[in-house]
């Protein structure tokens, strides 16, 4: 099974992107995260005529979740338990998706960003992502793949310049933390091994060339139970989807799996 995980930043916009790139590297399931799009609102005919199934949660415009698969897609959930809410009134938002493909349970994961160390988004991100870690714990023991965007530089390698995020997130010893306690627990970071640096960074921001430049950071993972862990023979970044007129400013991630 080839699984791959891309924050598209808006499916309707990059559609077509999409279907080349699954055709172009055979990927059979395909997560997504910021589809920014309910399910009716997506184009979802070219990829059903390419042979794949769509399970999709989102809103009009803001995050937004899918998984998209040609192995099956079976057992559905939107959400995990306990998943919590954030807002005033508080609401959960679609940044969780989990689906069966071909024996695999995928789970689409957009964890939220925490915008600044003393905002309100952060301390949801961490109470977000305990909970998560609270329910991947019954999940570790069958192949399981908590795969997306994770807003998270776990090591210092992962960012261009650890210098200039000392006084940011994704890099502070609690959001490290959260993401080490799945290791912890037993999932592998599937892509490490098989994508050294300095080609492993998955974002780029639109500002200042940062692509150009490789002034990028490694948010972007897919962490597999031990089952799944032990099927993996390679891994790779596309680097080149981020690259071109309209590209997502993430790049997708690519693991092969043995039957």
């Amino acid at each position: 099974m080839r699984l791959a995980t891309w924050n598209v930043n808006s499916l309707r916009s990059r559609i077509d992107r999409v279907e080349a790139f699954l055709t172009r590297h055979d990927v059979d399931v395909l997560a997504l995260q910021e589809t920014k799009a309910r399910l009716d609102q997506l184009p979802l005919m070219g990829l059903q005529s390419l042979g794949y199934e769509v399970a999709a949660a989102g809103t009009n415009q803001w995050n937004g979740v899918a998984v998209i698969s040609r192995v099956g897609l079976d057992d559905v959930e939107v959400g995990f338990p306990d998943m919590p809410g954030f807002g005033d009134p508080v609401t959960q938002e679609a940044r969780a998706i989990g689906a069966t493909c071909g024996g695999v349970r995928v789970w689409s994961l957009y964890v939220p960003n925490g915008r600044k160390i003393d905002d309100p988004h952060y301390a949801y991100k961490l109470d977000w992502l305990a909970r998560l870690r609270a329910a991947a714990r019954d999940w570790s023991a069958s192949p399981t793949a908590l795969v997306g965007d994770w807003n998270i530089a776990p090591r210092d390698e992962d960012v261009f310049d650890i210098a200039q995020f000392k006084t940011s997130t994704h890099v502070t010893a609690p959001e490290r933390a959260a993401f080490e306690g799945f290791l912890e627990d037993g999932y592998a970071d599937l892509a490490r091994p098989f994508t050294p640096e300095p080609d492993s960074y998955t974002y780029w921001d639109y500002y200042r060339q940062r692509y150009e430049r490789n002034r990028g950071m490694r948010i972007d993972f897919l962490l597999g139970s031990p089952a799944l862990a032990a099927r993996t023979t390679g891994a790779f970044v596309d680097r080149d989807e981020r690259a071109g007129k309209g590209a997502s400013d993430h790049a997708p991630v690519v693991v092969d799996l043995a039957d």
